[in-house]
């Protein structure tokens, strides 16, 4: 397929040149779009229709049990028809399809079917692969109601295989709620509330893909973004939407979102002054001071000269435009450019009463008049966003007249500059600034809509945030990703539906993610120790993983001499874990960073920073707990947890810090301490944990999976218990 588009001819197709570069331009992204990926297999599952019952024929009564899920009738065209099912469409060089793409509708059975609700499939089967060789596959019989329901083997061996490398697609491994959210309508927005593990990101990355194959023309058009917390998590997932043939997804963060060439993000604020300037409460103190340099009333009449003629608009005249324009509540922008020609107008009105005939190219004249133009510039002066901003923060006095009854004195005080910037070039602006600057450009300049925006980790943002987001889909819609437990700024949100009223998508559905498949059973347990203590209303999240994880909590004997002696502890889990196949992160606080990095090098042990992609030879991955949000390992070291929580300004934005931190592995965790463990966590164990399990000591902990038992690739023989077989190479397999 990729050979025959690199084929094409379109020298003598296209009419013009313009045309020329539109299609050389179209069939450059089919090609890219088709890249080969060697450890992707092109299909991953097959379905078997059954035959339709012929006509008259019903099923006798009372032998269905009855369900609450009603199953659509199936589409006559896949009676008794076979589909492979993967990544994208292939069809054979008569343009026969081989493998059907994932987001069709005659694949979504894949993930919806059931026993119970079977959706006119007969046979799914899942193949199973290792490094892209078809090593077993795993039939189950949805129309056999003998055959026993099992969890898949096959299901949980791609959950639990190593992690090296960027984020994969989850094409494979979509279970049926998550599917439910990936093909909702492109209409509305989608808020999904997601525990630790429970694949929201991969959700909706998986959305984009199945949005831009629904809506293509359209999405095309008005364009798509994902917004992910930092440059660390983006490089993780940056390829898989390219896995999924999807190029054309633009990725960013907020900071780059928002981010201007004259205002360079260069100075920090305290966590109170970037509290206040992330409060919605500042959106109503630009509004007033944009608008505050108009002048309803000018200083003296508009008289405009067309030749031998004078024409006069009186003061009260262009007043009441004024009143009328500030009204209408427009744009300020907008409003500045509709002011002239309604000048214009007037103007235009006495000349027809005089008898003249003038048409709208006279008005255009005249609105471009200077008399027109000195009007406007004195009743209605022009807005620039950066220096507007510039003198809220540096103006006490500006400040104090635009924030009246909005903000108090103690407020205004803190989000003052402590020293007033000479101009825009030399400000040292901060992240939230710039958020007031993008508040304000929007105020004098309507900002474009994308069609569709993905916004993960969503619980992190301010409220003048989400203002800045929901600007980029005001006319389209959203996919907002989050966990209010994972909330790690002194500004996070409370709850969804503030956020989404800031986001201004008030009426959009919120689903919530409790089953994960990432974390072990264990782990997710332990972390949720923390959950009454950082967000009691949420539901404490479950795990489907069979094994429960290599699992321990260590504690480093007292140091002798002012030694470190924790420092050896981490650096002996390490090497521990790096025993074991997949990635390794070490996870530390800030403030810990400078020890553990010189005991890693003394050592001899070698690490990769955040967004490093890993390898075979390079596993180790020295984390911040700040950048940890959205990445995952397969081994966790985990260092001081009481150092993670000291970090944070305030006790539940540290524990949340620490929820994101213990909730990053996938197949183990070993949590290394010197102080005592926060309160919170050292509780007793809650429902469903194991306590066994999480002893502290300096010892292993009991009931340890070894890592080639939580991560095999593909079961193989022919073992009925889990319906597995294996496959000699990729030949001869069962029709």
């Amino acid at each position: 397929m990729r050979t025959d588009a690199e084929a094409l001819d379109i020298r003598d197709v296209a009419a013009n040149w313009v045309n020329a570069e539109v299609l050389a331009s179209g069939i450059e992204a089919r090609i890219a779009s088709l890249a080969d990926l060697a450890h992707a297999p092109l299909f991953f599952g097959r379905l078997d229709y059954r035959t339709a019952e012929p006509s008259g024929t019903a099923e006798p009564s009372g032998t269905a049990e009855p369900t609450d899920t009603a199953e659509p009738s199936e589409p006559s065209d896949t009676s008794g028809h076979s589909f492979y099912i993967g990544r994208r469409h292939v069809h054979d060089a008569d343009g026969d399809p081989m493998v059907v793409d994932w987001r069709a509708p005659v694949s979504q059975p894949f993930y919806r079917a059931s026993k119970k609700a079977p959706h006119g499939v007969a046979l799914r089967r899942r193949f199973g692969y290792t490094g892209g060789e078809l090593t077993a596959y795993e039939d189950e019989h949805l129309s056999d109601q003998g055959e026993a329901e099992r969890p898949s083997a096959l299901l949980q061996a791609e959950i639990e295989r190593p992690r090296v490398g960027p984020m994969r697609d989850i094409v494979a491994t979509i279970q049926p709620e998550q599917d439910e959210i990936v093909r909702a309508g492109l209409e509305g927005t989608v808020c999904v509330q997601g525990a630790p593990g429970t694949g929201k990101t991969a959700v909706g990355l998986h959305r984009v893909a199945y949005l831009l194959y629904a809506h293509r023309e359209r999405l095309t058009r008005t364009g798509t973004l994902v917004i992910g917390p930092n440059d660390s998590f983006l490089r993780y997932i940056e390829q898989v939407l390219p896995a999924l043939g999807e190029v054309q997804a633009r990725q960013t963060t907020v900071e780059d979102l928002v981010a201007r060439p004259a205002t360079p993000v260069r100075g920090v604020d305290s966590a109170e002054a970037a509290r206040l300037k992330g409060d919605a409460r500042m959106a109503e103190v630009l509004r007033r001071a944009v608008r505050c340099g108009v002048r309803p009333l000018p200083g003296e009449p508009c008289v405009v000269v067309r030749g031998s003629r004078r024409w006069r608009v009186p003061a009260h005249e262009i007043a009441e435009v004024v009143r009328e324009l500030l009204a209408r509540d427009m744009r300020y922008g907008a409003a500045r450019d509709a002011l002239p020609q309604r000048i214009a107008h007037a103007v235009l009105l006495r000349m027809e009463q005089a008898g003249e005939a003038p048409d709208d190219r006279v008005q255009d004249a005249v609105a471009r008049n200077a008399a027109v133009k000195a009007v406007v510039k004195e009743v209605w002066p022009a807005v620039d966003p950066a220096k507007l901003v510039l003198r809220l923060l540096s103006d006490p006095d500006f400040l104090a007249e635009q924030a009246e009854g909005v903000l108090s004195e103690d407020e205004q005080r803190a989000i003052l500059w402590k020293k007033p910037a000479r101009g825009v070039k030399s400000a040292m602006w901060s992240a939230a600034d710039v958020v007031l600057v993008d508040e304000a450009a929007d105020l004098v300049q309507r900002t474009p809509s994308l069609g569709h925006v993905v916004l993960d980790e969503a619980q992190d943002l301010s409220a003048m945030q989400y203002r800045a987001v929901g600007r980029r889909c005001s006319t389209g819609s959203a996919t907002v990703l989050g966990d209010l437990a994972q909330g790690t700024t002194p500004w996070a949100t409370e709850s969804w539906e503030t956020a989404l009223e800031h986001l201004g998508k008030p009426g959009a559905v919120v689903q919530e993610l409790t089953e994960g498949f990432r974390v072990p059973r264990d782990v997710i347990a332990y972390a949720s120790r923390l959950l009454p203590s950082i967000a009691p209303a949420l539901t404490p999240a479950t795990s489907v993983r069979e094994s429960p994880g290599d699992f321990s909590v260590r504690r480093a004997p007292a140091a002798g001499d002012g030694g470190d002696a924790l420092a050896p502890m981490v650096v002996d889990a390490c090497r521990a874990a790096l025993e074991r196949e997949g990635s390794v992160g070490l996870i530390a606080a800030a403030s810990r960073l400078p020890a553990v990095t010189g005991a890693l090098k003394t050592a001899g042990l070698d690490f990769l920073a955040p967004g490093q992609e890993t390898s075979a030879d390079a596993r180790l991955t020295l984390v911040p707990a700040t950048l940890a949000k959205g990445l995952e390992y397969d081994y966790v070291v985990l260092d001081e947890p009481a150092a993670i929580v000291a970090d944070e300004p305030d006790v539940r934005t540290g524990l949340r810090r620490l929820y994101v931190s213990l909730t990053r592995a996938v197949s183990g965790l070993a949590v290394v301490h010197a102080e005592p463990l926060p309160a919170a966590l050292a509780a007793g164990p809650v429902e469903g944990e194991a306590p066994a399990r999480a002893a502290t000591g300096t010892g292993e902990s009991a009931g340890a999976v070894s890592a080639d038992a939580a991560s095999t690739p593909a079961p193989s023989g022919a073992d009925a218990s889990t319906a597995v077989h294996s496959v000699d190479g990729a030949v001869g397999v069962r029709p």
